[in-house]
């Protein structure tokens, strides 16, 4: 047929038109696709941040191991029954995060953040020498410990090694320098306001004080009495959060019943839990690891605690095991 009839021509111009088209269509998904990888962007990714010799990469894979956005939003994808993780990093930093989530069923007090302190990472990441400077460059830290320190969470405690979690302190350090565009959005609090207060106050009012009073004549009342000072500062330093008073597994080992049994060690020797080994266990957690147990979870307490204060923490394991005679 020739171009005469006027059916075959309008065939011909309909295919180079539709042609046109998707070529404009391709080059269209191509420049998009481009510019999605280009570094003027300027959005952080996984491989390049890291907390200490541990990724963020390896962080994510703990974060999904364990389903955390079961309960958690991040970036606002995830279940809303826990807060929004996105920013946490940036708001509490690593030495919170490393004293809540291996025991995660209380929320740390200030001791705990101390103790973590002295950790190399820690003083590293954060580039502050004190817990008084710490909470200054960290503010969502000192309402946490001042608004919730010591008091149980909804959170279980979940069965992290110390690898995990300074893998997922990595990851959460990530998503703290994503560009988010604006979220998480910020809530509307008229006339609330928090102001920073002593770091190791755990209310957040002047309401609190005179509880201080009554903590300093039970303080009076200890000074007497090993084991109702060990039994404060087991609350002061939040060991319960790991350790219960009854047999009860939580992040360690059950107190109740422990003092003068038989613990089999992870090289299958057994020793006897006396006052010599408790000593040894509170004030250098890993030099003797227990069956079942992984190095590295329990921070050491030898550049905090005294020995009049270690004395006192096992006499009050010792009067657990007294009770219950």
């Amino acid at each position: 047929m020739s171009c005469g009839e006027g059916k075959p021509c309008l065939e011909a111009k309909y295919r180079r038109t539709a042609l046109v088209v998707l070529l404009l269509m391709l080059l269209i998904f191509l420049g998009l696709s481009a510019a999605s990888f280009i570094d003027s962007r300027n959005q952080v990714t996984p491989d390049t941040v890291s907390f200490g010799s541990h990724e963020a990469v390896a962080g994510k894979r703990v974060f999904q191991a364990y389903n955390c956005m079961g309960c958690h939003t991040m970036v606002g994808n995830g279940g809303y029954l826990g807060p929004d993780l996105t920013n946490t990093y940036e708001h509490a930093g690593s030495a919170w995060l490393a004293a809540f989530l291996p025991s995660a069923g209380t929320w740390p007090t200030s001791a705990a953040l101390k103790i973590q302190l002295q950790g190399q990472d820690h003083a590293e990441d954060s580039k502050t020498a004190s817990l008084d400077d710490y909470y200054k460059k960290y503010p969502g830290a000192a309402e946490r410990v001042q608004r919730r320190g010591g008091h149980a969470s909804i959170m279980p405690n979940l069965p992290l090694t110390a690898d995990e979690v300074a893998n997922l302190i990595a990851y959460l350090k990530y998503t703290s320098a994503m560009n988010t565009e604006g979220w998480p959005p910020k809530p509307k609090v008229d006339g609330l306001t928090f102001k920073y207060a002593s770091p190791g106050l755990n209310v957040a009012s002047a309401a609190a004080v005179p509880a201080v009073a009554a903590a300093t004549a039970a303080t009076a009342e200890a000074v007497t009495d090993p084991t109702i000072h060990g039994a404060q500062l087991v609350k002061d330093y939040a060991c319960t959060a790991c350790h219960a008073a009854d047999k009860q597994k939580l992040v360690g080992p059950g107190w109740g019943g422990l003092y003068g049994s038989k613990v089999t060690l992870t090289d299958g020797t057994t020793v006897v839990a006396d006052d010599a080994y408790l000593t040894e266990a509170i004030r250098n957690a890993n030099a003797q690891i227990v069956a079942g147990y992984t190095a590295g979870v329990m921070p050491e307490y030898a550049n905090m605690l005294k020995n009049d204060e270690v004395a006192a923490i096992v006499a009050y394991i010792r009067s657990l095991q007294e009770n219950r005679k």
